[in-house]
């Protein structure tokens, strides 16, 4: 499987459980609480898989940097979160930074 393919399934699996987390109501909800366990499992199960054919630091600059632009884009929609300039302009700070990332680690 391709490498990228495994790392999108890795980042959407981690947005899945980081997302779960606010639900699980500190652990005290079961359904939540599995979603999280798998969520993450999957998600670096996923990330090890992409790790054979990515550079660490790339793989990872992505994996991170846009599971953490995603997780707050579903904080903003399904929790209700506030979304103002501040969070735009780190959204695009992170998102630049994943870019600049990849354009290094492509040889």
């Amino acid at each position: 499987m391709n490498a990228y393919i495994l790392l999108a399934i890795s980042i959407v699996s981690e947005v899945f459980g980081s997302s779960m987390l606010k639900a699980t109501n500190g652990f005290k909800k079961i359904i939540p609480s599995l979603g999280v366990i798998v969520g993450y499992g999957i998600a670096f199960y996923g990330l090890s898989l992409s790790l054979k054919m990515l550079h660490l630091g790339v793989a990872y600059a992505i994996w991170a940097g846009l599971g953490t632009a995603l997780t707050a884009l579903v904080g903003v929609t399904i929790y209700k979160e506030n979304f103002n300039g501040k969070k735009l302009f780190g959204l695009v700070l992170i998102i630049g930074g994943v870019i600049f990332l990849n354009i290094d680690g492509v040889h």
